[in-house]
C-alpha cells in the first residue's frame, strides 16, 4: 500500500517532468539535442570533476562541524554521507527542509553520534552554506553591472539577492538572540506532536515529556557550540565556499563545452538564485531549479534558450542526477533506507 509520503515524492516527480517537459518544449527539443551534440567530451569531464569538488567541499564542512562536537569521520566517509544528505534531499519535497531527517539517520548510523547531534550538524552545515551564497550573488550582480545594461529581469534578479542579502542576516540574528526562546517554544509546539504521532505506532510506548524536551535542547544545545566556535564556523565557511564555487564552475564550464566561455559574473548570479528552487514541493527543486537557471542565463548571457537549456542540463545531470546516484549507493552501503 503506497503511504502519503510516497505519494507526496510521486506527485513531486511528477510536477517536477511536468515542468522539465515544458521547459523543453518551449526551448525546442531538437534544438537542446543538436547543442548537446556538440558538446565537448573533454569539457564535459571537467564538469563532473567540478561537481565532484563541490561535494567533497560540503562533505569537508560537514566533517568539520562534527569535529568540533567530538565526532571524527574521515575525508572519505564525510564525502559519501554528504552524498548520502544530497540523494535524501533529492527525493525529498522541499529539499533540505524535507530530507534533514533523513540525513541526520544516515550520519548516526555512520558516527554512533547521538539523533539530535547529527540533526543539529546537518542543519549548521545547511545554515552556514546560505552565507557564501549570498557574497557570491552580490559580486556576480556589482560584476555584471560593469557588463551589461540591466533589463526589467535583471533587476528583479539584483532585487532579489538585495533582498536575500538583508533578510537573512537579519533572522539570523533574531534567531540567535531569541534562541532560548524559540527553544522553549519548540518544546511547547513539539512535545505533544510527538506523543500524539508514537501512539499510533502498535508496540511503541510514547516517550515522556521530559524526554523529549532533553532531546530538543540537546539540539539547540549543539546549535549552540558549533554558533560560538569561531574557527569551526571560518573553516566550514571556507569548504562552503569551496563549494559553491565548484557548482559555479559547473555551470560555466557547461556553457564553455557548447561553445560560449560567458561572463563568470552571470553563474555567480544564476547558481545562488537558482538554489533558492530547492525549497520547493519539488524533490531537489528538480523542474524548478533548472526553470530558473535558464531564465537568469538568457539574458545575463545573451544566448538563445535552447543553448542555455542545453548547458542547464549538463549542468544539473553532474550535479543532481550524479550526486543522486553516488549518495543512493553510499545510503545503501551504509544500511540507511528511505522508510518514508
Amino acid at each position: 500500500m503506497v503511504n502519503g509520503s510516497t505519494r507526496a515524492k510521486i506527485a513531486g516527480f511528477l510536477g517536477a517532468l511536468a515542468i522539465l517537459a515544458g521547459l523543453f518544449w518551449v526551448a525546442g527539443v531538437d534544438e537542446i539535442l543538436a547543442a548537446l551534440g556538440r558538446a565537448r567530451p573533454v569539457v564535459v569531464a571537467a564538469v563532473v570533476v567540478a561537481a565532484l569538488g563541490w561535494l567533497l567541499a560540503w562533505g569537508l564542512a560537514l566533517r568539520t562541524v562534527l569535529d568540533a562536537l567530538g565526532i571524527s569521520l574521515s575525508v572519505p566517509r564525510s564525502f559519501l554521507v554528504f552524498a548520502g544528505a544530497m540523494f535524501s534531499n533529492n527525493v525529498t519535497p522541499f529539499g533540505q527542509a524535507g530530507g534533514e531527517p533523513f540525513t541526520a539517520l544516515l550520519i548516526s548510523r555512520t558516527t554512533d553520534s547521538e539523533y539530535e547531534t547529527s540533526l543539529a550538524a546537518i542543519a549548521s552545515v545547511d545554515a552556514l552554506n546560505f552565507v557564501p551564497s549570498i557574497g557570491f550573488a552580490l559580486l556576480g550582480v556589482a560584476y555584471m553591472a560593469t557588463e551589461v545594461t540591466f533589463n526589467a529581469r535583471l533587476e528583479y534578479a539584483a532585487a532579489s539577492v538585495g533582498a536575500l542579502a538583508v533578510a537573512l542576516p537579519v533572522a539570523a540574528y533574531l534567531g540567535w538572540q531569541h534562541r532560548y526562546r524559540v527553544e522553549r517554544s519548540a518544546v511547547r509546539v513539539v512535545t505533544p506532536l510527538v506523543r500524539w504521532l508514537t501512539k499510533l505506532i502498535p508496540r511503541k510506548s510514547p516517550p515522556t515529556a521530559a524526554d523529549i524536551e532533553h532531546r530538543i535542547e540537546g539540539f539547540f544545545h549543539t546549535i549552540e557550540r558549533v554558533g560560538t566556535d569561531r574557527r569551526t564556523l571560518l573553516l566550514a565557511l571556507g569548504f562552503s565556499a569551496l563549494g559553491w564555487l565548484g557548482q559555479m564552475c559547473s555551470l560555466w564550464l557547461s556553457l564553455y563545452a557548447l561553445g560560449h566561455p560567458v561572463s563568470f559574473g552571470a553563474v555567480m548570479v544564476a547558481i545562488p538564485l537558482g538554489s533558492v528552487a530547492g525549497v520547493t514541493p519539488l524533490p531537489g527543486g528538480l523542474g524548478g531549479v533548472e526553470a530558473v537557471l535558464v531564465a537568469l542565463l538568457v539574458p545575463t548571457t545573451g544566448l538563445m534558450l535552447s543553448t542555455a537549456s542545453a548547458a542547464v542540463v549538463i549542468h544539473r545531470t553532474a550535479t543532481y542526477w550524479l550526486s543522486t546516484g553516488i549518495g543512493g549507493v553510499a545510503a545503501s552501503m551504509f544500511g540507511v533506507t528511505d522508510s518514508g
